[in-house]
């Protein structure tokens, strides 16, 4: 991963972000297709400070929950081990020095947890796809192929580990290492319900059923 300026990066509105995943869809779609699946969102921690950014993510968020794109979401960018065409990679600037049993110093920030959140959501209706396992993923769990397609061999939270963001989030609702959790409680699991709940929230605002 190589170091990025936040100069270099624009600080956009999960509104902007819905436009620029509108203005990228069919381009993402066809990428995915090529690959016999729909488009993927991978959610990552950059296991880094919280104000160091990397460009290898299409979406950046820093501890205040301010949201950074990184060029365009069409883009194939290197987030993710052998899934980079068709997906969106996005990042919490976050989880430096972070273990299994504790995230450290610069844990993901309420800000940045909500904020996630609602990028998924402005993604997800740009792009229009359901928020769930099958689209949306922490790279822990799309390291363990736990969305049926195998790319690789499996190296995340249930095998070596080797990559394991946003298994747990250190909150109430996800406190723990636990990646044969069936409660709701891993990572992955909170933060789509949370998408879920602001996409929900927003229709309701427009006034859609």
């Amino acid at each position: 991963m190589a170091v990025i300026s936040r100069n270099d990066l624009e600080e956009i509105s999960v509104e902007g972000l819905r436009a620029r995943a509108d203005a990228a869809r069919e381009n993402i779609w066809d990428a995915a297709k090529e690959y016999g699946r729909e488009p993927k969102v991978y959610l990552h921690w950059t296991a880094g400070h919280y104000q160091t950014f990397f460009d290898d993510y299409h979406v950046s968020i820093d501890a205040q929950g301010k949201i950074y794109i990184n060029g365009s979401l069409d883009d194939i960018l290197p987030h993710t081990y052998h899934r980079n065409s068709g997906a969106v990679g996005i990042t919490l600037n976050a989880c430096v020095g972070a273990t299994s049993s504790d995230l450290g110093a610069e844990a993901p920030t309420a800000a940045q947890i909500e904020a996630i959140a609602q990028a998924v959501c402005a993604i997800c209706d740009g792009l229009w796809l359901t928020i769930d396992k099958l689209h949306v993923m922490t790279h822990g769990e799309a390291a363990d192929n736990e969305d049926g397609i195998e790319p690789h061999e499996a190296y995340g939270p249930k095998t070596t580990c080797e990559r394991w963001d946003l298994e747990y989030l250190g909150t109430d609702e996800s406190p723990a290492f636990s990646p044969w959790a069936t409660d709701g409680s891993r990572g992955g699991d909170v933060l789509r319900g949370k998408a879920n709940w602001y996409r929900n929230a927003w229709k309701e605002a427009d006034g859609d059923e």
